[in-house]
């Protein structure tokens, strides 16, 4: 236990050594508006029972969480202010600042940190990021202390971002349904840097600094109002004219090529790491052609990641090779890249026994698409898999739910779609291969089928290995079976950008992107 005592006071040595150095190399100022966008309409503001980044962005202002995250996956005290890691993993002990109250003014207190992470137990999809914590022992209003039933190397992940946000007892603790309380859009009372001023759905949420912000002197800025922008292009120009000063999760090709070109802005891809988005064409593996590895495989080999690198994504996007975002720790490069090879391709489907009919063709495919910008992936699997004799018909659906029912529900050949990593692979990567997790209805579950003991077997390992080393030779291995298996063909990142004007200083670029509080973010001079 000492040795973790220790660690966390070099934790906060380093976030006091980072501040300073920030300071140093220009000194914040206080004051102003940040303009901001985002491009979809938010269900609500309460991160701790809804997922996604449009929630994730105001909510992270909103509310606080035990730790945060620098640029470097390293863990940052924020309302702990230290933690202390016992019994193998088993036992975490949160020391809570002493000075945190919520914005109505209310201190915060342990039984707020237990409150809130059985909310998050009971009510956020994410089951898998606190299963192994059964109870909360609360010995003072100061100390919280997470009792496991196992090790849990995500749980400091999870207790960061959007992911753990510290909600008050007093006001969710009153019978209502979290998910549906009224004060998850209007009157929020949270424990962040900001507080609402106006949630107006389809049109703009608007914070101000809170003064009793448990960090002196944050936030810097006076106020956020965050424009809901759903029209990429109407964001675009808005970025360009100066009337908006930041958006994030930008991803569009080709409007991020066009504001690389102005002056007033900086463009960059820094700062999603955790959040970890991947492109891929995912695979039904149990019905139909598909369920054959020699098919998936002739697919993947007809299919050119170059080609969508450079002619969709416009050179804007990166390689990804497996199912774990090439920004983790634990993402292993060194895996069968499938590269371009028809001869390859057309050769391991005569070899399986196929055979071309007299219309050169072998066997019909259906394509569907998740998100409207993955369809000229769609378009472009039709034209590369007609070159190996597969017939594929794009089947675009009405809206995302339409095609939510379709996957879920396994009545698909191949889907194309973009899936988030969320951190730690136990949170964001296990759902899609471990056969306990073919739930039929439930998008972005093992919506593939997907079944290997021995994958099951490994996973399960790595999800309580607490050395680093060893952690990342089980996903190192992982990685290797489940491209050879070939469940889905991962392509690349989703090219996900972060857009400001050049006026506003110390942008959040960390691992979680906005998806994390924004106190340190000023408007210069």
């Amino acid at each position: 236990m000492i040795k973790h005592i220790f660690k966390t006071l070099l934790v906060s040595v380093s976030l006091l050594l980072t501040s300073i150095s920030t300071s140093f190399a220009e000194e914040p100022k206080r004051g102003g508006t940040l303009v901001a966008s985002m491009g979809s309409n938010p269900r609500h503001l309460n991160p701790a029972v809804q997922s996604g980044i449009v929630t994730g962005f105001p909510g992270s202002q909103l509310f606080a969480t035990p730790i945060r995250y620098d640029n470097n996956w390293d863990p940052q005290p924020y309302l702990a202010e230290s933690w202390e890691i016992s019994d193998g993993g088993k036992t975490v002990k949160l020391n809570l600042v002493k000075d945190a109250v919520f914005h109505d003014g209310v201190p915060i207190k342990s039984s707020d940190v237990k409150f809130s992470l059985e909310t998050i137990q009971k009510n956020h999809p994410f089951k898998t990021m606190f299963a192994p914590v059964e109870s909360v022992e609360t010995p003072d209003e100061h100390t919280a202390i997470l009792k496991l039933s196992s090790p849990h190397p995500a749980l400091m992940l999870a207790m960061s971002s959007q992911l753990m946000s510290i909600i008050p007892e007093h006001v969710y603790g009153d019978g209502q349904d979290p998910k549906k309380h009224p004060q998850n859009s209007n009157n929020v009372v949270g424990s962040g840097p900001f507080k609402l001023v106006e949630f107006k759905s389809g049109e703009h949420v608007i914070l101000e600094r809170f003064d009793d912000f448990f960090i002196k002197g944050r936030p810097y800025l006076d106020k956020m109002v965050i424009k809901i922008i759903k029209d990429p292009a109407a964001r675009t120009i808005a970025l360009e004219n100066g009337e908006l000063d930041f958006h994030a999760f930008e991803n569009i090709a080709r409007n991020i090529v066009r504001l690389k070109k102005n002056d007033n802005l900086t463009v960059t891809s820094k700062g999603y790491a955790a959040i970890g988005p991947i492109d891929w064409l995912a695979f039904n593996t149990k019905d139909g052609k598909t369920a054959d590895v020699n098919v998936r495989r002739a697919i993947a080999h007809a299919i050119d990641r170059n080609f969508i690198l450079k002619a969709i994504m416009l050179g804007v996007a990166d390689e990804a090779r497996t199912g774990i975002h090439p920004g983790s720790p634990y993402y292993e490069a060194n895996v069968e890249p499938y590269d371009l090879d028809i001869d390859k391709a057309n050769k391991i489907l005569d070899d399986a026994g196929y055979a071309k009919g007299s219309d050169g063709m072998r066997f019909g495919l259906t394509v569907d698409f998740g998100w409207p910008g993955l369809k000229p992936n769609a378009e472009y699997t039709k034209a590369a898999l007609k070159k190996i004799g597969i017939d594929v018909t794009v089947r675009p659906s009405a809206d995302f739910p339409t095609w939510a029912k379709t996957v879920s529900n396994h009545n698909f050949d191949l889907t194309w779609d973009t899936v988030f990593n969320w951190g730690d692979p136990v949170i964001g990567v296990h759902r899609t291969y471990q056969s306990s997790n073919i739930k039929k209805g439930v998008i972005w579950s093992n919506t593939q089928q997907y079944s290997n003991p021995k994958v099951d077997a490994i996973l399960e390992k790595a999800g309580v290995e607490n050395d680093m080393a060893k952690r990342k030779a089980l996903y190192s291995e992982f990685q290797k079976m489940i491209v050879a298996d070939l469940p889905v063909y991962w392509t690349n990142t989703l090219p996900y950008h972060t857009i400001y004007n050049k006026k506003v200083g110390n942008p959040p670029m960390g691992i979680w992107a906005t998806s994390s509080p924004m106190d340190m973010t000023y408007i210069k001079d």
